[in-house]
């Protein structure tokens, strides 16, 4: 079974993206800040990231790049998932090392596992 992290501060959002998840036959661990989301990650090394951007402690951009220098972690596949949608951001993000950047008014549950999909299979 495949793990998925997401990091999200929106309860709501995570719930809903969990939900699907497992739904689909994925383990889910869920993260609410950047700090335990970067925790989580070195410690459960899931196959696959969700990552918000605007987060308490530490930003998703911040996220990133620490995953991004990790070794034990950096190959990790990340989706930003986030309400930035500026191309500055979007350049930034996948400057990074994200795999793909989506906007969360343009996709819904489905869809996010329809990418995540796609991204593991690609891995």
């Amino acid at each position: 079974m495949k793990k998925i992290l997401i990091i999200e501060d929106d309860i709501f959002l995570r719930k809903v993206i969990s939900k699907k998840l497992l739904k689909e036959g994925y383990e889910t661990i869920e993260a609410v800040d950047g700090e335990k989301g970067l925790e989580s990650a070195k410690e459960e090394k899931p196959d696959l990231i969700l990552l918000d951007l605007v987060l308490p402690e530490m930003t998703g951009f911040e996220v990133l790049g620490k995953i991004k220098k990790d070794p034990l972690i950096s190959k990790i596949p990340v989706i930003i998932l986030s309400n930035l949608g500026e191309k500055k951001d979007i350049e930034e993000g996948l400057g990074l090392g994200a795999a793909d950047y989506l906007v969360k008014a343009h996709f819904n549950p489905g869809e996010i596992v329809d990418k995540i999909e796609s991204i593991l299979a690609r891995a």
